[in-house]
């Protein structure tokens, strides 16, 4: 409703992030923090008496952590969550769990120079709570996870790879689809915006996940089939050929779209040094990075597939790619990896004709 601020609901244990955040978000005309609490405990009473459009939330704090409280609030009350979490490998774990529960999207605390980092966030801040707020998060129940069913192996073509991107609600969306892939699909590389640090986590943890092999990309390695390789936080990810190879590329270069890695240059290179040979994904997420390198993979000769909006966690890239006509299909969630092994399936049986 135009003209509505979101009303948000801060919650964590530093009385200075919590004044932070309340400075930040009430800079914005568009946003108001509506209450804040120093546990989840405070917070269940206040969520009662608000009735916030979004949650930020932190991970760890006393009395009960972040976790069991967004376990609980999204089996009974579910609502847009923003976790704010810190910068260590025992967080960035946690952090990813979060995601599996249903927290829309996160936030990294800076390590050091609280107040100034902070307020260098003030615009993703606000971002990420517009984004939030226009998700559809849905209700988990105690102990699901949405597993989905493995797929038979068919014979592929070596030649096949698939290049996907992904924002906002992209780590549980990638989850979906890599882990009913057989071990021997198509090779996969994989942008999804996601700070350094947090990248290896989330390869191991859908590594354990999945019959494929996930891994940070390493800049240099051959790209190989029933590999996926995930771009690493703060570096860009290209594929080149080397001979009668694809090898990843990884550069410093700036951001691209506001992002690195960014979904538009791995799709550029994928069109320039792959064309027809590749299926192009673009998942979830906010903003429209990924939409200009899509539809070039899609006039270079590559299917190019778009998430739908009833699946979508946030539906920004896949809406801007298919009002500009990058998409050449617009699909479910759960037939992304069906619909890749066919298309995958297709190219190998063309090939063996």
């Amino acid at each position: 409703m135009a003209g509505k601020k979101i009303r948000v609901l801060c919650v964590d244990d530093s009385a200075l992030i919590r004044d932070l955040m309340s400075e930040i978000i009430n800079s914005h005309d568009d946003m108001e923090v509506v209450a804040v609490a120093p546990d989840p405990l405070v917070a269940r009473d206040l969520i009662k008496r608000h009735d916030p459009d979004v949650l930020t939330l932190d991970v760890e704090m006393p009395r009960m952590d972040g976790l069991d409280f967004l376990e609980r609030l999204m089996r009974l009350r579910p609502m847009p969550v923003l976790m704010v979490s810190s910068l260590t490998q025992a967080g960035s774990e946690v952090t990813l769990r979060a995601l599996e529960l249903g927290a829309v999207d996160f936030l990294q605390k800076p390590a050091l120079g609280i107040r100034s980092g902070m307020i260098e966030y003030s615009e993703l801040i606000a971002e990420k709570i517009r984004a939030a707020a226009r998700s559809r998060p849905r209700r988990i129940q105690a102990g699901e996870r949405d597993a989905p069913k493995p797929l038979k192996a068919v014979m592929v073509s070596s030649e096949k790879l698939v290049i996907l991107g992904a924002s906002t609600g992209g780590p549980e969306a990638i989850r979906q689809v890599l882990e009913p892939l057989p071990a021997n699909c198509p090779a996969i590389l994989i942008a999804q915006h996601m700070p350094g640090g947090f990248t290896h986590s989330f390869a191991l943890r859908l590594d354990k996940l999945c019959r494929i092999t996930v891994k940070e990309a390493e800049d240099g390695e051959r790209v190989l089939p029933g590999h996926a390789y995930i771009a690493p936080g703060d570096r860009h990810l290209n594929l080149v050929r080397s001979g009668a190879n694809y090898v990843v590329r990884l550069n410093d270069g700036p951001p691209v779209n506001r992002h690195r890695p960014s979904v538009d240059v791995l799709f550029h290179s994928a069109a320039a040094q792959a064309g027809r040979n590749a299926i192009g994904i673009l998942l979830t997420g906010m903003g429209k990075d990924g939409a200009a390198g899509l539809l070039t993979m899609r006039r270079a000769g590559a299917v190019t597939l778009a998430q739908d909006e009833e699946t979508s966690l946030v539906f920004g890239m896949p809406r801007e790619a298919i009002a500009i006509e990058g998409a050449t299909e617009v699909v479910a969630l759960d037939q992304v990896a069906p619909r890749l092994m066919a298309l995958a399936a297709a190219s190998g049986r063309a090939q063996r004709v």
